[in-house]
């Protein structure tokens, strides 16, 4: 029996406009809302993700995040 959807945690975020961007392209093309792009993408992170890639995109986002806050 599939589990049932539903949205039990809301909580303020905050986005880089490309980011937003990227979120509502890829909700869009997926046929979900926001929220539910991004509970999928979370509960599935493991099998979307290549690690290799993640951790180098995510030590490029942690150089640049202090310049891009000015």
């Amino acid at each position: 029996m599939p589990k049932r959807f539903r949205l039990t945690r809301r909580f303020p975020v905050a986005m880089t406009e490309d980011g937003y961007r990227q979120l509502k392209k890829f909700s869009a093309q997926a046929g979900l809302d926001e929220g539910e792009a991004l509970s999928f993408l979370f509960e599935n992170f493991n099998s979307v993700m290549n690690e290799e890639n993640l951790t180098a995109r995510l030590r490029l986002f942690n150089s640049e995040l202090d310049e891009r806050k000015k």
